[in-house]
Parts: structure tokens; C-alpha cells; sequence
């Protein structure tokens, strides 16, 4: 038995190989391992000795030889291949063991250059690896140090690696070296800057855990992360108490910290089921979440929670009086942590970078039945030049300001969604209805449900798309609105704006909708 060991990640190597001499195998090795082996006292042969040509190049030039692929390549069960080798001089290698150069760890480092990048490319490994894997029937391939007991304790029981775990292991390394290449295309991609869709698409991420289920308990469900420094990410947050994030807690705190990137100001953001259900802006992060929570206090139930300033003991006190999933800040006062953590469910998340925004240039991907749909994320609010006021009232300055608020609040409500603020904080919601008159209505139910007969008086409306007739106003001036700010861009504007004129609305198009389905 012959095992050619080259590994970038030396874990448990030097134990793997003396199970392999003590069960006669020969090891050949190349460069770092071999001599991490020798000072080990591990037997073993340099490449060079199989191959009767030195490393050269720098190490670039090591195992790319006849004597060491066809080793790998030739097939047990046919005599061709058996007479071919023994005519060459060429013994067969039964084991490989080999991961790669660190090229992920490379590109993440600070100050990186492309010269350190591509010099971290693999190539001699990645064919190895595919040589040995292409003929599993007769290789086992290892790529992942777990999988070390696993072959030893086979080879102890039967002298043999089975077939079963060699399929097992050929399947990992194709999706080893696939993930290696498909890093190294991400990282030349960006080098480029080069934001265009590619004619073929291929993507790589890291499993960060499995999960007990999907949206639904008949669904199975796994959380990836993407590969590559993202501060401000959901992936990196540090979780101090609760059960795992759920399927659910994730898309929705995901939903909710995105809405919340968008103010600088001290900001609470309540959101359920994917969409925001109370959110408000203060001098302070306290006045805040008592504006966010007072905005629905029915819906918040059971929803998620994320603030973009440090959580005070009193928030956390007034937190734990109600029941909720997650929890989600860049830091929290000791005794507010303590408060949190004392009820046994709550899902408490610190993010340090929590205000730090995607590329803009990221995707935003849905999986649809045969295909995947991608776009580059709705990262814009809209353009100052496209931003005007088409009424001949014009709004105020409390007023624009709660223009520009309810345009970042309707922009993550699902559509058609409509936002009624007012004093920088939700007062109705109205998501996801097949026609906008209908969320116009709910969010203006909302708030008189919730805050009293008289929040809508003054308040400003802010539409996700346009207004195809002006039922919209109509509605929004018999329930009290002064203000509205919509994309714009119908055939029938007109109607909208006349109406608004009629009734002494001031009414800003921004040029830009924000659909979201």
C-alpha cells in the first residue's frame, strides 16, 4: 500500500501517517510535509525519489509527473493498464491525501496583493486530487482531516477502504476543488471589478449550521455564509442566549437590519413576518424603542427586534414584559444583557458592524423551478435630481423629513406596500395586497386601531410604487394625510397631483419605485 500525503492544513496528519506506516503502508510526501513528517520520525519518501526529477520552480513543479499520475489513473481491474505500468516502472498509489493551498486565507488577509493571490493558486493539488478521485474505484482520496479516523478504522477492520466510503470521498473532493476554483474566479471577478452578470454563474458558500427545520416543520434547512470579509452581516453576530436562529428568525432579522441600515440616526426596528410592523427615530435609542414598540404593540408579539445604538437596562426590562424571537444591537449595558438573558427563549445578538451596509453591487438571488433569478440589491432610496415636488403646496420641512422616512420604512414592506409616519415614526403599515387602494385602507385601520382616532391627522404616506388613480388620494385626505411621496411615473399622475392640488396635499415623486415581492 502506497499513500502520497501533501496537505496544506497539517491537523492530525503526522497521527494519520503513523497509522498508516504501522499498517505497511509506504508514505511518499512533497515539501512542508514531508519534512513536518520526518521531524515527526515518520518514514517517508520525497517526491523526487518517485518521480527522478526535482522540485523546481520554486515548489511550483512537484507532483505534475507521469509517475505519480499514472499511479493514480491506472485501473486495477484492467490488465492494459496493470502491463503498461510495470513496463514503465511505475508503481500505483492507493491513498492520496491532500488539501490545498491556503488561497481563501490568503485573499481574506489585510493588504493582500493580487501577486500574494494568484501565487496561493493550487494547481499541482487540484489535479491530484481530480486524478485520484476519477479512478475512486481503486483511490481513496482524502481532503478533510475528519475523514482520517474514518479510513484508518476501515483499514484496520478489512484491509481495505470500501467502495461506499471511496464514492463518499471522490463526491468531496469534486465539491472541494469546485469550491476552490469558484473562490479564486469570485476574487479574480472583483479584481476586475467587474460587476456584470457572467454567461455562466457559479457560487460558493460555507455551511454555518443546519437547522431543525424550514418555514415550515416539513421542511428541511440548512444557513450558508458567503466567503469573504462582510462586516455587518447576520453571520457574524455573536449569540449570547436562545435557542439556534430558525429559518424564519433569520430571514426576518435579516429583513429587519437591512430597513435599519438606512438611518444613522438612533433607530428601533420592529418587524414579523418579513415586515417591518413599528419603527421610529429619536434623539436617543430609549425614546426610540418606546416610539417603535407603541407603534404596534399587537404585532411586535413574537417578532423581531434590532437597534442601531446600545441597549439600556430599561429597554431590556421593557423588552422582557413581552414575548419576543430575537433581540439585535452592537452592544447591550451589562445589566441590560443580564435582564435579556434571564428569559430562557429570547434569541440576544450582538453586531458589532451592525450599521455597515452590502456592496451595492451584491445580488440579491430567488430559486425558481428549473432557474435562479438575480438581480444587484435595491441599494438606492432615490436620486436628489429626481426628487421633486409636483404639487402647488409645498411640503414642509417636518414634512420632508417624514417623506424621506416613510420612503426607507415602504421600502421594505412588501408590495404593494404603503407607510403612513409620522414625527419619524410608523404609525400604520399596510404590506403585501394585490392592489394598493386595499394597504392604503389597512394602514390607515392600523393606526386608528392602534394609536387613537386622531393619528392619521397630519400625517405623511409613503407609497412603495405609483398610483394608478387617485383613489389613493382620496383616501389618504378623508383619513386626515397632508403629505405624500410616491415614485410617480403612472400614465394617469395627473389625476394624482390635480387631486392633491384640489384637496391641499403636498406630493413629492421621487423616480425611483421600490418593489419588493
Amino acid at each position: 500500500m502506497r499513500a502520497l500525503i501533501s496537505v496544506s492544513d497539517k491537523t492530525g496528519v503526522v497521527e494519520f501517517a503513523k497509522e498508516l506506516v504501522g499498517l505497511g503502508a509506504q508514505i511518499i510526501s512533497t515539501g512542508g510535509t514531508y519534512a513536518k513528517l520526518k521531524e515527526e520520525g515518520v518514514p517517508a519518501v520525497e517526491i523526487s525519489e518517485i518521480t527522478g526529477f526535482p522540485e523546481c520552480l520554486d515548489g511550483r513543479v512537484k507532483t505534475l509527473h507521469p509517475a505519480v499520475h499514472a499511479g493514480l489513473l491506472a485501473m486495477r481491474s484492467n490488465p492494459e493498464h496493470m502491463k503498461q505500468l510495470e513496463t514503465l516502472n511505475i508503481e500505483p498509489i492507493d491513498i492520496v491525501v491532500v488539501n490545498l493551498y491556503p488561497f481563501k486565507a490568503t485573499i481574506l488577509k489585510d493588504g493582500v496583493t493580487r501577486a500574494e493571490a494568484v501565487e496561493n493558486i493550487d494547481i499541482g493539488g487540484p489535479t491530484m486530487l481530480r486524478s485520484a478521485a476519477k479512478n475512486y474505484q481503486d483511490v481513496a482520496v482524502v481532503t478533510d482531516p475528519s475523514d482520517y479516523e474514518k479510513v484508518i478504522s476501515e483499514l484496520k477492520a478489512g484491509g481495505s477502504v470500501s467502495l461506499d466510503t471511496k464514492f463518499y470521498l471522490m463526491q468531496k473532493v469534486f465539491m472541494h476543488t469546485s469550491n476552490y476554483d469558484t473562490m479564486i474566479a469570485d476574487y479574480l471577478k472583483k479584481e476586475r471589478d467587474d460587476h456584470g452578470f457572467p454567461e455562466t454563474l457559479t457560487m460558493t458558500f460555507e455551511k454555518v449550521q443546519e437547522m431543525r427545520y424550514g418555514e415550515n416543520p416539513h421542511q428541511k434547512a440548512a444557513f450558508y455564509r458567503e466567503i469573504g470579509k462582510k462586516k455587518g452581516s447576520l453571520v457574524d453576530a455573536k449569540q449570547y442566549n436562545g435557542k439556534e436562529l430558525s429559518f424564519n428568525n433569520i430571514n426576518d432579522t435579516n429583513g429587519a437590519l437591512e430597513l435599519l441600515k438606512e438611518f444613522t440616526e438612533p433607530t428601533v426596528v420592529g418587524c414579523k413576518h418579513g415586515n417591518p410592523c413599528g419603527v421610529a427615530s429619536r434623539d436617543n435609542i430609549y425614546d426610540a424603542w418606546a416610539s417603535a414598540y407603541s407603534a404596534d404593540k399587537t404585532s411586535i408579539f413574537g417578532g423581531i427586534v434590532v437597534c442601531n445604538r446600545e441597549v439600556t437596562k430599561k429597554m431590556a426590562e421593557e423588552m422582557n414584559e413581552i414575548f419576543l424571537e430575537v433581540v439585535v444591537a452592537p452592544s447591550y449595558e451589562k445589566e441590560a444583557l443580564e435582564t435579556l438573558c434571564s428569559k430562557k427563549n429570547i434569541r440576544v445578538l450582538e453586531l458589532k458592524d451592525i450599521e455597515i451596509s452590502q456592496d451595492p453591487n451584491a445580488y440579491d438571488m430567488k430559486k425558481v423551478n428549473g432557474g435562479l433569478i438575480i438581480q444587484t440589491i435595491d441599494s438606492e432610496l432615490y436620486n436628489e435630481e429626481d426628487f421633486k415636488v409636483v404639487t402647488k403646496t409645498q411640503p414642509t420641512r417636518s414634512q420632508l423629513e417624514d417623506m424621506k422616512f416613510g420612503m426607507k420604512v415602504v421600502k421594505f414592506v412588501k408590495s404593494n406596500g404603503i407607510a403612513v409616519v409620522k414625527n419619524k415614526q410608523s404609525i400604520g403599515i399596510g404590506p403585501g395586497q394585490v392592489n394598493r387602494i386595499w394597504p392604503t385602507k389597512q394602514s390607515f385601520e392600523h393606526a386608528e386601531e392602534l394609536i387613537g382616532p386622531d393619528a392619521i391627522k397630519g400625517a405623511v404616506l409613503a407609497s412603495d410604487a405609483f398610483f394608478p388613480f387617485d383613489d389613493i388620494v382620496e383616501a389618504a385626505y378623508q383619513a386626515g394625510i397632508t403629505a405624500i411621496i410616491q415614485p410617480g411615473g403612472a400614465m394617469r399622475d395627473q389625476l394624482s397631483i390635480d387631486k392633491c392640488d384640489e384637496y391641499g396635499i403636498a406630493m413629492v415623486f421621487t423616480g425611483m419605485r421600490h418593489f419588493k415581492h
